[in-house]
């Protein structure tokens, strides 16, 4: 339904309910991501309380289309149930990679209490963009650990992720400034990833999961820095073509390739399977990649039906790979 109403927020033709369409980028943060990451955690941890934020999330996408309200207060509470697993991890394990998830956790937190008071989405949809890009952050920099960064990389990395906090933070009041304060920090933390992520080292890896693992994560850095250029000339964005382009950079460009890298690992580990890869997956990543691409030529030429066709087969792209993923697995299983 979320991406239903993406469509129709592109212009598309589509029975769709307005209060729908509004809230399209809301629901697909809280209802689908802010179901995924804590269910993620709560899988590998083992602890059966931590499956409630994933749930609260989850109930709220239902509860929204009956008592908006109702919906947003239980995202609220699903955010917090995240925090919550992400203390625990910090106890747990004080490290650079912990904290920097927290801080994406605490980001969460305060953007849907904000969406909650009243605030509209792009009032804080810093904040949820905020909430991924350390969380995925956090995620390549435990993983990364091998590669043992010295003082002054953790230092560089403390002082971009300090200033993507900051800038969400000076959003409240100055919408303008906190937009392209966050888009220096994107831009500085794609150029950190790109010299300190193995996604780019293992590009011509002769595994073909690993290789196909890197490309992604590899492009979706690419969109994080597309997104920081965008922010940072753009600015204040409230509705329009470059709104579209600036959002949908980070979350098309960038979170949707996390996801599709990160997949290929993380579905086995939810549903207990073992990993399996096929080269069809490299089809939705590029058609993910070309029709976002379509889709910014669309916005920056003012193209209308150039952008509904690139949001168009951006869902394609991602019910292709969903379709693939799933076909790879029931095949592995007859």
């Amino acid at each position: 339904m979320s991406l239903w109403s993406g469509l129709a927020r592109l212009g598309w033709n589509l029975p769709s309910f307005p209060q729908l369409t509004f809230a399209h980028g809301g629901l697909i943060v809280n209802g689908f991501l802010g179901v995924l990451i804590p269910l993620e955690r709560a899988v590998a941890l083992r602890r059966q309380w931590m499956f409630l934020a994933p749930l609260l999330c989850g109930v709220g996408w239902i509860v929204w289309f009956f008592f908006p309200v109702g919906g947003k207060f239980l995202f609220l509470l699903g955010s917090m149930g995240m925090v919550a697993i992400l203390s625990m991890m910090f106890k747990r394990e004080p490290q650079l990679h912990t904290a920097t998830m927290m801080a994406g956790g605490m980001s969460w937190v305060l953007g849907n209490l904000l969406w909650l008071m009243g605030r509209a989405i792009f009032e804080v949809v810093l904040f949820w963009i905020a909430f991924l890009v350390l969380t995925i952050g956090g995620e390549r920099l435990e993983l990364n650990r091998v590669l043992r960064l010295s003082k002054r990389e953790q230092a560089l990395f403390k002082g971009w992720i300090g200033l993507l906090v900051f800038a969400a933070l000076l959003s409240i009041l100055y919408l303008d400034w906190g937009a392209r304060f966050s888009g220096i920090s994107y831009l500085l933390l794609f150029g950190w990833f790109l010299q300190k992520d193995l996604a780019f080292r293992n590009l011509r890896h002769p595994q073909s999961l690993t290789r196909f693992i890197s490309i992604a994560l590899a492009s979706g850095f690419l969109w994080l820095g597309i997104g920081g250029l965008f922010f940072v000339f753009v600015g204040k964005t409230v509705a329009g073509p470059f709104y579209d382009a600036a959002l949908h950079s980070l979350f098309v460009g960038f979170v949707g390739s996390m996801i599709f890298g990160h997949a290929p690992i993380i579905f086995p580990a939810l549903f207990g399977l073992t990993a399996r890869f096929s080269k069809a997956l490299y089809l939705p990543l590029a058609l993910l990649h070309l029709s976002l691409i379509l889709r910014m030529v669309g916005d920056i030429t003012l193209r209308v039906e150039l952008r509904q066709w690139g949001g168009l087969f951006n869902i394609v792209a991602a019910l292709v790979y969903l379709g693939l993923t799933a076909r790879l697995y029931l095949k592995g299983k007859s």
